[in-house]
């Protein structure tokens, strides 16, 4: 089992930013995949928004973030980062840390935390 735990969100103005966390705990070694979705107001897809390939730190961000966030790990502490910024209305949304095992075909997800950008 993985447990995630994310931190960070809150209300920010359009053109701010904000700095997302993770905290990854348990079965770590089983993780090929490990990064952020998010759902936004109205919605009911988690779309993807930056990941990690935990076999050689290889990242990929969504297009409609490309330039603006950056996705990070310590593996030190066992976090996750997202670090956004030039943040727009369009970002609104709950933002969820995820895990994926290719080889148990396991979905792990935080709570979300809720990112709010106000025009």
């Amino acid at each position: 089992q993985v447990q995630l735990v994310e931190s960070g969100g809150g209300l920010v103005q359009a053109g701010g930013s904000l700095r997302l966390s993770c905290l990854v705990s348990g079965s770590t070694s089983s993780i090929n995949f490990i990064g952020w979705r998010r759902q936004a107001p109205g919605k009911q897809q988690r779309e993807l928004v930056a990941t990690i390939a935990t076999s050689d730190g290889s990242m990929m961000y969504a297009a409609a973030v490309q330039g603006r966030f950056t996705i990070s790990r310590d593996n030190a502490n066992n976090t996750l980062y997202l670090q956004m910024n030039s943040l727009k209305p369009e970002d609104t949304a709950v933002y969820y840390c995820n895990a994926h095992s290719t080889k148990s075909d396991m979905q792990y997800w935080g709570k979300g935390t809720l990112v709010t950008v106000s025009s």
